[in-house]
């Protein structure tokens, strides 16, 4: 049962969009980066 509620938690997280372009971003393990990777190579530091 627990597993189940997991599982849903999860299914309902809402996409997260680039706040710079809108761009949906395909998230990876562990990452907090909140633009996608188009806005982040045209970022300068």
């Amino acid at each position: 049962m627990q597993m189940n509620k997991s599982i849903e938690f999860f299914n309902t997280i809402p996409a997260k969009h680039c706040p710079e372009c809108g761009e949906h971003i395909i998230e990876h393990a562990e990452s907090n980066l909140m633009e996608c990777d188009r806005c982040l190579s045209k970022r300068e530091d």
